[in-house]
This record gives structure tokens, C-alpha cells and sequence, in this order.
């Protein structure tokens, strides 16, 4: 407990899932959180629970004026901002064949410019903080290829490489940036997945948000030789093929 005692944290797309999930840890551990999502329901009964260290703000990440009400918000309520969690992300499920430029660009809007937007953002509250930490959502979207997700993967290895970019222009103000990469993860955005994608994965399971949300904590408390990093929770399904190759006859 109290691994983040006196740090101001912004979660993007905090109102569910592994946001609310890291919304809960980091409170628990001492933070002070802005919930920022476009849910405004969900948003304001999380705060509610979570008590004074949270306070819920309307954010669309792709708005720069909602970018800047957000970094106010936790800069009056709780003192510069010295983590910042990039969470918000959409997904699309389609072939590039049928997908429409407009959901296409949508996708990246929201996944890739809205975290950079947050870091631009919020860059001078963390320069005042000090320095801090940035975490960047990525997936293993990020390190991979899928089909029916091109969208989703091209924002998402963004993301990783913006992530890289980042890290070494911020290192100078004492700001570490690393992406945490999730594989499937049990959240809204993939509750009407198959079961059995997971099934040949080392840890044949889908992994849950407090698991993501725990290795975000490790990466703004513990990882403090760590930047431009990838740290990945997803049962090991990036490790490789589980198929066996049998030896060629002689």
C-alpha cells in the first residue's frame, strides 16, 4: 500500500474495464485520479465510490479543449500531473476491403492522435510534477499482425513507436514513457469474442483487468530504470507457436 502516495494521475477511458480497474489500484495505492472517458455515468458512480482521491472529467480524447479542462482539473484538485495513463482505444472489427476510410481513420484518431494529444497535453503539468511517468496502452496488436483488425493493429504499433519517440524526448524532464501490451483481455470491448481464441495460449485463459492495471502500477512505482519499454500481459500468447514440429524422416 501507498506506492503512489501524493501522485496526480489522469486514466484515459477510466469510467470501465482496465481503466476503472487501474482507477481502483492507484487510489488504493495513494493517487489522486482523474477518471477521464466519454461515459459520463459510469465515469461519475466510479468517482463516487473510489471517494476525495478521484473526481470524474468528461474527456474526449481527440479534443485538444478536452485535454486541457482534464490536466486543470487534476491540477486544482490535486497538484500536478505526474502520471498519465492513455488508456482510451476503440476497435473495429473489419477487412480492409470493407472497412470505410472514415471508420479507419476514426480508429486511429482515438487509439494513436488521442494519445498523443494527452502527452502534448500534459507535458508541462509533469514537467512542473517534476518528472513522472507515462503509460501508453498499446496491445499485442502492437507486436503482431491480425486480420479483420487493420486499423486496430496499424494505431496500436503506432502507439508503440510513438512510445519509443516519446521516451527519448521526455527523458530530459525526468518523464519515463513504456506501452503496456494486453493480449485478450475480459472487458467490454472483447465480450463477444470466442472462447476458444485463448485456447492454445501458454496460460489458456483470458486475462483480467486488475492483471493489466497491476502491471501499470509495477511499471509507474517499480520500473524506475525502465523507458521506451514493452511490457506485456497476455498468457503468452506472443511467446510462439504451441504446435509441435515433429523431427523429418530419415
Amino acid at each position: 500500500m501507498g506506492r503512489l502516495n501524493g501522485r496526480t494521475a489522469i486514466i484515459t477511458g477510466g469510467a470501465r474495464g482496465i481503466g476503472a480497474a487501474m482507477a481502483r489500484l492507484f487510489t488504493a495505492e495513494g493517487a489522486s485520479v482523474v477518471i477521464g472517458d466519454i461515459l459520463r455515468e459510469e465515469g461519475e458512480a466510479l468517482a463516487a465510490e473510489l471517494g476525495p482521491a478521484a473526481r470524474f472529467q468528461p474527456l474526449d480524447v481527440t479534443a485538444a479543449e478536452d485535454w486541457s479542462a482534464a490536466v486543470a482539473t487534476a491540477e486544482e484538485a490535486y497538484g500536478p500531473v505526474s502520471v498519465l495513463v492513455n488508456n482510451a482505444g476503440i476497435v473495429d472489427f473489419a477487412t480492409i476491403g470493407e472497412q470505410s476510410p472514415e471508420a479507419f481513420r476514426r480508429v486511429l484518431d482515438i487509439n494513436l492522435y488521442g494519445a498523443w494529444l494527452g502527452m502534448h497535453a500534459a507535458l508541462p503539468s509533469l514537467r512542473r510534477a517534476g518528472g513522472g511517468a507515462v503509460v501508453n496502452v498499446s496491445s499485442t496488436a502492437g507486436l503482431m499482425g491480425y486480420a479483420n483488425l487493420g486499423a486496430y493493429t496499424a494505431s496500436k504499433w503506432g502507439l508503440r513507436g510513438l512510445t519509443k519517440s516519446a521516451a527519448l524526448e521526455m527523458a530530459a524532464d525526468g518523464v519515463r514513457v513504456c506501452s503496456v501490451h494486453p493480449g485478450p483481455i475480459a472487458t467490454p470491448m472483447t465480450a463477444g469474442l470466442d472462447p476458444a481464441m485463448v485456447a492454445t495460449q501458454p496460460i489458456a485463459r483470458f486475462g483480467e483487468p486488475e492483471e493489466v492495471a497491476r502491471m501499470a502500477l509495477f511499471v509507474v512505482a517499480d520500473a524506475t530504470f525502465s523507458t521506451g519499454c514493452e511490457f506485456v500481459v497476455d498468457g503468452g500468447a506472443t511467446t510462439g507457436s504451441p504446435l509441435p514440429v515433429e523431427a523429418p524422416e530419415e
